[in-house]
């Protein structure tokens, strides 16, 4: 089950490669994602020192009266993966075009999981097409279901 997705990377990229990495959050940052407040829109994963992080990832207090008065929701939080996924990673993060982002958080277990994908991407032409394609996949759904 999805807390919070990123309904905007699939139209505005095209996912090449997708991994899940757990997440460093302070408790009442859990708290407000399992209650599905957050957006993951306009955020992505850096690869800094040999740790991934994602950066504008927003996470609003749970109930703001009790959390601390320095807290930022946009905070840059540590993303837990392998030593390979992240050495993968920045070679990724290097490559010209391609970029890391988040498509959902989600609990597993007792545990908040992120997947993030690598991505390159659209053209203006390409986010056309995927828009033209929908709109006839929805004509064609309508025609069979009137029959």
């Amino acid at each position: 089950m999805s807390l919070i997705t990123n309904k905007k990377a699939y139209f505005n990229y095209e996912i090449l490669d997708t991994y899940v990495a757990g997440i460093e959050l302070f408790g009442f940052e859990v708290k407000s994602l399992k209650g599905g407040q957050g957006s993951l829109e306009g955020s992505y994963v850096t690869v800094r020192g040999g740790e991934a992080y994602i950066v504008r990832m927003f996470v609003p207090p749970y109930q703001p009266a009790n959390t601390p008065k320095d807290y930022d929701p946009y905070r840059n939080r540590k993303l837990l993966l392998t030593k390979k996924e992240i050495k993968d990673l920045e070679t990724i993060e290097n490559k010209k075009g391609l970029t890391i982002v988040p498509l959902s958080v989600y609990n597993k277990g007792r545990k908040i999981k992120l997947d993030i994908a690598t991505a390159k991407g659209k053209k203006k032409f390409d986010k056309r097409e995927t828009l033209k394609k929908r709109d006839t996949d929805k004509q064609t759904r309508r025609e069979f279901s009137d029959r």
